[in-house]
């Protein structure tokens, strides 16, 4: 996805720490995680039945004397009081590795490369030879290198761009822009380059955005999909479950989605269908107690979302994008 000749511009330290600090996992009230929480993870190398090595990502090397073996990949987790563990039998990853380089081919993209470490690291997991706790993609498959292409092409075509805004009292708090070009993503522009092509500023964000689309195409060429919002909406709608959520905040104008290509607005469009069936079925769960219209409100939801295919690009990767989104981010601890 990336081109091997890809740009980094117009960042500056502080913004580019502000675009990861966007997807810092957190709870679902959109707050950060407890500073106390239990950090750094466990790695377990077990032989034969026996526990080989113990290591401590931030303590170092553990002593295994006083462990009962076998302990599953949580067990170890909450004895050493570590965010994750991984429990891997001898030899797992010099065999992922070999295998990996069976398949690797000259020209193979920094995608499809983490497509297939991902996928030979998954064969793993379903054979027992490699456990993980806490597995947080579990479900979700992994697309091939020509599902994601096919997907990106849906989204954002060659020669034009994707664009994230982020403000935040008035002013820009950060930007990036990703311009597509024949051998993947040939540009990431940050907003330390944009800010003095965006003229006077009104204060409001939801006139200013159009200020920050147009010079960055100014810049990078035309937009394909363009988000916008202030720093708290995004964090929040980022680890929402609700169902709907960025339906009913872009209707509010909480987030500007601009331009919105038909894949990515399918998705929307059912959730917030979605959202209005549980809110019809909460209304008549309290004047129905026999509940024989709710029950056929929930048989026409369950064939409406089924014939709804969940919109394309859910159809092609085979996942929900902002769902896949929300369980990467939201932590309970």
């Amino acid at each position: 996805m990336l081109s091997p000749h890809v740009r980094f511009e117009g960042f500056t330290a502080t913004d580019w720490v502000r675009v990861l600090s966007l997807f810092r996992p957190r709870r679902t009230t959109g707050e950060l995680r407890d500073p106390n929480r239990p950090r750094g993870g466990v790695i377990a190398i077990h032989d034969h039945g026996r526990l080989r090595k113990l290591l401590h990502t931030t303590v170092g090397r553990l002593g295994t004397g006083d462990i009962t073996w076998p302990m599953t990949a949580e067990e170890l987790a909450k004895r050493h009081e570590a965010s994750f563990c991984i429990v891997l039998e001898s030899g797992t990853l010099e065999r992922i590795m070999e295998r990996f380089a069976s398949r690797a081919r000259k020209g193979d993209d920094l995608a499809t490369q983490t497509l297939t470490l991902f996928s030979l690291a998954q064969a793993e997991l379903a054979a027992g030879r490699l456990s993980a706790w806490p597995l947080r993609l579990r479900g979700v498959p992994i697309p091939t290198p020509g599902m994601v292409r096919t997907s990106l092409d849906a989204v954002c075509p060659i020669g034009k761009a994707l664009v994230l805004g982020i403000f935040e009292g008035g002013e820009l708090w950060t930007s990036v822009a990703l311009r597509r070009g024949q051998d993947g993503i040939s540009l990431i522009l940050g907003p330390d380059e944009i800010r003095g092509d965006m003229g006077l500023l009104s204060g409001d964000w939801r006139r200013d955005y159009r200020h920050l689309s147009h010079a960055i195409e100014d810049r990078v060429g035309p937009i394909a999909f363009g988000c916008y919002a202030e720093t708290a909406s995004f964090r929040a709608l980022e680890v929402d479950p609700s169902p709907g959520a960025w339906a009913r905040a872009a209707f509010v104008r909480d987030i500007i989605l601009s331009p919105l290509p038909a894949p990515m607005a399918i998705p929307l469009g059912i959730d917030a269908s979605r959202a209005a069936f549980l809110a019809m079925r909460k209304v008549m769960e309290r004047v129905d107690s026999n509940g024989v219209v709710a029950g056929s409100i929930e048989r026409l939801w369950d064939r409406a979302a089924k014939s709804a295919q969940h919109g394309e690009l859910e159809e092609m990767l085979g996942f929900h994008p902002l769902e896949l989104l929300r369980k990467l981010l939201v932590r309970e601890d």
